[in-house]
């Protein structure tokens, strides 16, 4: 690897991190010694990367630094390129529109001799063969997770039965044939998930949740709700 991936490749590490990283773990991950990455990072600090730490104790890049747009490796293409397939295939009209636009941003903004990663990549997500359309504002329903806001849900159940539920929305789980919105449930005191083909009617209110969405988030991350309970 050259120096000066090597220095990309360290920012990179640090980036994807918010705990300090020992010299050690950044040089097994890069493949190279121990000394190598203490003198590299050195190098960075020089040219102002806000790096804090010591030997021993760890490294953290501070917030707000950030890279040139979209200085990406060929493997980072291929990556955000698989990716971006995958959506354009399996979600929401929106979302599928906005994937086929970055990869056509990507085309045209990397240099001319990364151009064939985006162009011919040579991995691929398959299409989707059996997806179940969608019963409610995805947009709208987005936005409300971002605002921390209620919705209102009509909900059938796999029974065919209906139910009224006043719902805290936090997440949007795009699975290869349904999309399920994961939720604290108020009726059921509990995190639930709703099988977004399954809502009746949804009201979006202004009424923002409570609780904290951040820490609404950590709690649902803990409890790993994604299958709807038989109980929903």
């Amino acid at each position: 690897m050259r120096r000066a991936d090597r220095l990309f490749q360290i920012i990179q590490v640090l980036r994807r991190t918010r705990k300090p990283l020992t010299a050690d773990a950044i040089a097994a991950e890069l493949e190279t010694s121990k000394r190598t990455i203490y003198r590299d990072i050195a190098t960075l600090m020089e040219q102002r990367v806000p790096i804090r730490g010591e030997a021993g104790m760890g490294y953290i890049l501070e917030k707000g630094f950030d890279l040139p747009p979209l200085m990406l490796t060929p493997d980072e293409i291929e990556a955000a390129v698989l990716g971006a397939q995958w959506v354009a295939s399996h979600a929401d009209e929106t979302l599928s529109r906005a994937a086929a636009d970055l990869i056509a941003k990507i085309a045209e903004t990397v240099p001319e001799r990364l151009r064939p990663f985006v162009l011919e990549p040579t991995s691929h997500a398959r299409p989707s063969w059996r997806k179940e359309p969608d019963r409610i504002d995805m947009v709208k329903t987005r936005a409300q997770i971002h605002e921390g806001r209620k919705i209102a849900l009509r909900y059938r159940d796999e029974h065919g039965r209906d139910s009224e539920r006043t719902i805290w929305p936090i997440a949007i789980g795009y699975l290869e044939a349904v999309r399920l919105l994961a939720a604290w449930c108020e009726l059921r005191r509990d995190f639930r998930s709703f099988r977004t083909d399954r809502v009746v009617d949804a009201v979006y209110l202004d009424e923002k949740y409570p609780e904290r969405r951040d820490l609404l988030r950590a709690k649902w991350r803990r409890s790993l709700v994604w299958e709807a309970p038989s109980d929903i």
